[in-house]
């Protein structure tokens, strides 16, 4: 029988996470927010994260960003100053001082 180490246990998948769902409720796909990125998502980091696989801090706030970002193009212009930018926590159940009580404050903006 072969040792796995802690690192390489089944902890580092999470189940579908909550960025999964608010790209779902805003109509963002993973080619949608890969097109959005500025700093070089691809698809498979999107899926990836969708899906639960633990990522890096930094990946976590690369992809907050880009929703932000793919977000803000999709609301009426008289709704941008509204809108309150996601952190890394509100995306991922995992991320340090997540909150599973957390009520999204954008709920009532409307899409164009």
């Amino acid at each position: 029988m072969r040792y796995i180490p802690a690192m390489q246990d089944l902890t580092r998948d999470h189940g579908d996470q909550p960025i999964d769902a608010l790209m779902t409720r805003w109509g963002i796909s993973n080619h949608d927010l890969v097109d959005t990125s500025y700093e070089q998502l691809n698809h498979k980091q999107v899926q990836k994260a969708r899906k639960g696989r633990q990522l890096t801090l930094k990946m976590m706030q690369k992809l907050a960003r880009t929703l932000n970002d793919a977000v803000v193009i999709r609301l009426e212009k008289i709704e941008r100053p509204k809108f309150e930018p996601y952190l890394h926590k509100h995306l991922f159940n995992y991320a340090k001082n997540y909150n599973a009580d957390w009520v999204d404050p954008n709920e009532s903006l409307k899409l164009k």
